[in-house]
């Protein structure tokens, strides 16, 4: 059971021959953790609505959906577990299509265990969702959507930039929490951290400032630069 968001870079080649980079950020369903799903629906363009072929839909997956129709998401239906013995496709997609109102081809069938279907999902993220947009040269707006605490190197917090660029060792003030850090070290996040020099509106990545404390960095905070601050935060 997924407790913590999780985000992940990946490169992917498209059937068409055509390179892109996709960010995917995996959240926690259970309704404790409603907050947490919101800021990360607020960091994407589109979203997968997994559906568990043997259980069918879950009042809370109706929750989060309604979530990310209201940030205006594509949404994209997925039936997954097509595997199990107990599979009631056929049953789940009439009540993915009486709750969200698609057309029957537009439901996607897939199993995470065996690998079923995942090349189409793949390929429906990039038909379907559209890229990220934003203004890489207007003032740094960024988006906290999880933080994690290490032991070494302190909070690191994961963003999205929805405008503007980050560079290492740039100063930066967390709006909300109204505290100034230097960036020591940014990046993205692929199997492991991967540190870069600079990143830019749509990515999604994280931060390491030294800060001890989680108390300190906030879900839904903005990141901005000191010397060019944004107007206001998201």
């Amino acid at each position: 059971i997924t407790i913590k968001s999780h985000a992940i870079q990946m490169n992917y080649t498209h059937s068409d021959g055509q390179k892109y980079i996709l960010n995917l950020i995996d959240t926690p369903g259970h309704v404790d953790f409603s907050y947490e799903v919101s800021r990360s629906i607020a960091a994407c363009e589109g979203a997968l609505l997994l559906v568990d072929a043997t259980q069918g839909i879950q009042a809370q997956t109706i929750s989060n959906l309604y979530l990310a129709i209201d940030h205006n998401l594509e949404i994209i239906p997925i039936i997954n577990k097509i595997d199990m013995d107990g599979a009631m496709i056929e049953e789940v997609a009439d009540q993915i299509i009486e709750l969200i109102g698609c057309k029957r081809d537009q439901i996607l069938e897939a199993s995470g265990k065996t690998g079923i279907g995942v090349q189409n999902i793949l390929d429906n993220i990039i038909t379907r969702i559209p890229s990220p947009k934003g203004n890489a040269d207007a003032p740094l707006q960024a988006l906290v959507f999880d933080s994690v605490f290490n032991s070494y190197r302190g909070v690191i917090a994961y963003f999205r930039i929805m405008n503007g660029r980050l560079r290492t060792n740039e100063k930066v003030k967390f709006v909300n929490a109204d505290k100034e850090y230097q960036a020591d070290e940014i990046g993205v996040l692929r199997l492991e951290m991967e540190p870069k020099p600079l990143l830019e509106a749509g990515d999604v990545g994280y931060i390491i400032t030294g800060i001890k404390k989680s108390t300190e960095i906030k879900v839904g905070d903005t990141i901005t630069t000191v010397l060019n601050p944004c107007p206001d935060f998201i």
